[in-house]
């Protein structure tokens, strides 16, 4: 299949991406993760504005630098390196050929930041999300984050996230 990405030279992006079958190997591996990704950026580099690390999925805000639009290159490199001497699962003749390892579904799911509101938003999204599947009552008790940083810089009181936060994002997206 031909997915249309967006191409947009030095753009915020957020994305989601999520281990095959739902393996929960995020959490269990988040030092190798977090290698994996001081890694490509050191390589590739980007902004990293926020994330957040569930067990079998993250979420993220990414802006490449001016004049870049290559996130997919990045996520390959990150997925790859991650990968590497970690037990894969099942993989199917296709994922083979393409040496593939059976630990994240091939895609990614990405959205181009629109302004600032749409960024606010899917900052927001990406903090209150292990509330949301019930892995902390509040963002600050959830330790694969970036929440604290945020709180720490002023844009969040300590106690946000109590309450689901109202979103304004795409259709498809909640």
């Amino acid at each position: 299949m031909n997915y249309r990405r967006r191409r947009i030279p030095g753009g915020s992006f957020f994305f989601t991406v999520t281990t095959q079958d739902r393996q929960p190997l995020l959490v269990d591996h988040y030092d190798r993760l977090l290698c994996s990704l001081t890694q490509v950026q050191s390589r590739f580099p980007f902004e990293l504005d926020a994330w957040v690390v569930l067990p079998d999925h993250l979420h993220t805000m990414w802006t490449l630098p001016p004049g870049d639009t290559d996130y997919s290159l990045r996520w390959m490199r990150l997925k790859s390196l991650f990968s590497r001497g970690l037990e894969g699962g099942l993989v199917s003749a296709s994922k083979a050929r393409k040496r593939e390892r059976g630990i994240w579904q091939r895609r990614f799911w990405e959205h181009a930041i629109r302004d600032e509101a749409d960024w606010m938003a899917h900052l927001d999204f990406i903090h209150y999300d292990p509330v949301k599947h019930g892995f902390a009552s509040r963002p600050g008790d959830w330790a694969f984050s970036t929440f604290l940083t945020w709180m720490d810089l002023g844009h969040y009181p300590a106690d946000w996230g109590r309450q689901a936060p109202v979103y304004d994002l795409p259709v498809g997206m909640e």
